[in-house]
């Protein structure tokens, strides 16, 4: 089969034949690249392996070009990756790799094109197209990638446990594929992935949550997370949300599967957002729920103070997982902490203290709050969801009529702890937060208006209660 060459492809497509001629090491574009061309997906990472010096064939071929590109050479690993407008290039000797059973870094020698699709992980990325006179285009398939892709299939090139075993981030890669691209994978190479699910082990936090994310963004990252539970991954990844799998029976009450439940409000807020840190809000939500399960005669199930615990649990999470530990992971923990107070207030008349609130603790981020909230109505009763969205949509108006009217969003109070001092003469203490404390409440509850009139005046009544007195004309 020849490869269909795109007119943007054709000008380094022949600027890399001539070079590889002119040096002498074959070259073929492989991988990734072949693969998502065949599958009419975006591209813009493209692997070149020569049967020789990859470093030299990209230094030739950048002097070709015009403006001559910047190269950035990896000499320990043997490779060079230039820059073409959009578009990644990277340059490599053909290779063969052996490992050693506690390491995932092989051992490295110069190798044939054969050997270098022998080390690759999926048939589907074993595909290679040589750029080469005498068969310029076609693509050279010895394990059957082109009958896999149209088949939608993931399968290991070798016997699946050598695969798995010489690099175990490959079953994490292979559960990736599936879920991004919606495959299956092979019985065999399916049942690898449990015999040798251990060996994942030895593979870095950092790698695991890069595959972890992908597998998050994918358009229905349930798939992934369903074969990583199955398999026994996901119990040696990430136990917090394995630990949510199963239901519990009791003097015949029970509840609902809190693992597929999560899965499935991720499926629903993956339908309408690639924020990735609000996917991992919907991921964490209810992660806190085995810990506070009990069980009452009357009442049956209860997680009671599951979202406080949660956004308590979500740092050590992060940490555990190498996520970022800064705004990512405190966004995270604000939506988890927050994501039942929206539904509570459809439960009850919703009052303007309780939407004040509300905006305050979430501030920008309220209208995410509410779109993972309304993601998390899983219910298979129509009438429910059409009640719960109603509800919801009341909250919205509610919100937006008080953010409207107070501008309580990002707010702060009018009132600083430098006029509180100022006013009533005192040090930094205790007292000043106590009357800036006040200050806020009053005005949450409605007591008095959002503005620095009733808010001093509110001060000095405050100050005046706590014997504080204030220096003449103060008022600003």
């Amino acid at each position: 089969m020849v490869f269909n060459i795109q007119p943007e492809e054709r000008e380094i497509f022949a600027i890399i034949e001539q070079t590889a001629h002119e040096l002498g090491f074959p070259a073929y574009v492989v991988g990734g690249y072949v693969r998502d061309r065949l599958l009419a997906r975006p591209s813009k990472d493209m692997d070149i392996v020569c049967v020789g010096n990859g470093i030299r064939l990209a230094q030739n071929i950048a002097s070709k070009m015009r403006p001559i590109p910047r190269i950035v050479i990896y000499k320990r690993f043997g490779t060079a990756m230039l820059k073409r407008q959009d578009m990644e290039i990277e340059f490599v000797g053909a290779r063969k790799e052996s490992y050693r059973h506690d390491s995932r870094k092989p051992a490295v020698e110069n190798g044939t094109l054969e050997d270098d699709q022998n080390r690759r992980d999926f048939t589907i990325n074993a595909l290679a197209v040589s750029l080469n006179g005498r068969n310029f285009g076609q693509i050279i398939d010895p394990f059957g990638g082109l009958q896999h892709l149209e088949n939608k299939l993931i399968k290991t090139p070798l016997e699946p446990g050598k695969t798995f075993s010489d690099d175990p981030l490959r079953m994490m890669r292979a559960v990736r594929f599936a879920s991004q691209l919606s495959f299956n994978i092979d019985p065999t190479t399916y049942e690898a992935l449990s015999l040798y699910r251990n060996r994942i082990n030895i593979v870095s936090k950092e790698r695991i949550t890069t595959e972890l994310n992908k597998i998050i963004l994918s358009p229905t990252p349930s798939v992934g997370f369903k074969i990583l539970f199955d398999t026994g991954i996901l119990q040696l990844i990430f136990p917090e949300l394995a630990a949510l799998h199963g239901v519990e029976v009791r003097n015949g009450k029970s509840h609902k599967d809190n693992f597929y439940h999560t899965l499935q409000v991720l499926d629903n807020l993956s339908k309408k957002t690639d924020n990735l840190w609000l996917r991992w809000a919907a991921l964490m939500h209810d992660i806190a729920k085995p810990p506070t399960k009990r069980f009452h005669p009357e009442h049956g199930w209860t997680f009671h103070g599951h979202e406080a615990l949660g956004a308590t649990m979500t740092p050590r999470i992060f940490k555990n997982l190498r996520l970022p530990l800064d705004q990512p992971m405190r966004y995270v923990q604000k939506l988890v902490r927050l994501h039942l107070r929206p539904i509570s207030l459809t439960k009850e008349n919703i009052t303007d203290s309780a939407i004040r609130r509300l905006l305050f603790e979430a501030g920008d981020d309220i209208d995410d709050l509410m779109q993972l909230c309304e993601a998390d109505i899983t219910s298979k009763n129509p009438n429910k969801v059409k009640r719960y969205i109603i509800n919801y949509n009341i909250v919205r108006e509610k919100l937006r009529e008080i953010e409207e009217k107070d501008k309580i969003r990002n707010w702060q109070p009018p009132i600083t702890g430098e006029i509180i001092m100022t006013t009533f003469n005192i040090p930094p203490s205790r007292m000043v937060g106590d009357i800036k404390t006040a200050i806020r409440e009053a005005i949450l509850d409605g007591d008095i208006g959002n503005n620095y009139e009733e808010a001093f005046d509110f001060m000095l009544e405050k100050g005046k209660s706590l014997g504080l007195e204030a220096v003449p004309s103060s008022k600003g």
